[in-house]
């Protein structure tokens, strides 16, 4: 039977975040609870220094005040004990931000004993598995984690279940313009759009390509074709001769309906004949865009 120790940080990754985190052997009030939520008074925790994420939805936020003010916090937040007595954040900082507007004095909390490397890599972790980290967020998470400890983009990929490639290219996308970061942080371009803008070298001519993706709002695949046509334009020739021209009108009436719609919609049109296809990613897109058709 093989005996060999097993790397506990790797395991941990499938077993959620508590076992990321060893417990408290330090402190005397913590080895008393056992891992057991304690109410600690909200001012005397620290925000965590290796937050990932650099937006907060506002409505959000209102809303899961006023539930903590009916209801109270039902997840605790995690810290980390101080040497001045005070703690700091490891994970759950809209509730910790939620309960002060709230107007609570304490908040329920489990005390763990870990790193600053261990911190920041619990943060990444718990940000990725809530899924609502923008791109430029991730990519400035795993650069952190590169900067200040080192880590190759195999240990990233390890410790945050991305494979590396992945990993790698939410890095590149730190190579954007600031101007173009900014748009993709605020949802006005995806990270597909933002991959395909790496192709260029030159920032005035990224932006001007961003300006017509959204002015268009053309989808990821049309960037990619768009793109490729600037940067090979011999191939945009050879193409033409087979594709016929895009009416600028029909351009019109397709970003027209993508507005209506608020859906991806694509016109092929022929000399006046041709097809009008929808796209929805969702059931719920479906029964909007039935309603809509249909005038209910």
């Amino acid at each position: 039977m093989n005996t060999a120790p097993v790397d506990t940080k790797r395991r941990a990754l499938g077993k959620g975040l508590d076992s990321l985190l060893p417990r408290v052997h330090t402190a005397p009030a913590a080895e008393n609870e056992s891992g057991k939520p304690r109410e600690i008074p909200l001012d005397q925790i620290n925000r965590n220094p290796f937050q990932t994420r650099s937006h907060m939805n506002e409505e959000l936020l209102g809303e899961l005040a006023a539930s903590i003010t009916a209801n109270g916090v039902v997840q605790p937040v995690l810290v980390r004990p101080l040497a001045n007595g005070r703690f700091q954040l490891i994970a759950g900082e809209r509730r910790w931000m939620a309960s002060q507007r709230a107007g609570k004095a304490t908040i329920p909390a489990i005390l763990r004993q870990v790193s600053d490397e261990q911190a920041m890599e619990i943060t990444v972790v718990e940000n990725l598995q809530r899924a609502d980290l923008n791109p430029m967020e991730q990519a400035r998470g795993f650069e952190r984690l590169v900067r200040e400890f080192h880590m190759t983009q195999e240990q990233i990929a390890q410790r945050t279940g991305k494979d590396r490639a992945s990993v790698a290219n939410f890095l590149r996308l730190l190579r954007l313009p600031a101007s173009v970061q900014a748009r993709v942080e605020s949802g006005e371009l995806s990270f597909g759009h933002a991959r395909a803008l790496l192709a260029f070298e030159d920032a005035e001519e990224m932006e001007k390509v961003v300006q017509r993706i959204v002015q268009l709002s053309l989808s990821v695949r049309q960037t990619e074709g768009y793109v490729q046509g600037l940067i090979h334009p011999e191939r945009k020739k050879k193409d033409s001769k087979s594709a016929p021209p895009v009416d600028p009108n029909v351009l019109d009436v397709q970003v027209r309906l993508q507005r209506a719609l608020g859906l991806k919609v694509h016109i092929q049109d022929h000399n006046g004949r041709g097809k009008v296809i929808i796209e929805y990613a969702r059931l719920e897109d479906f029964d909007t865009l039935l309603e809509q058709l249909a005038g209910e």
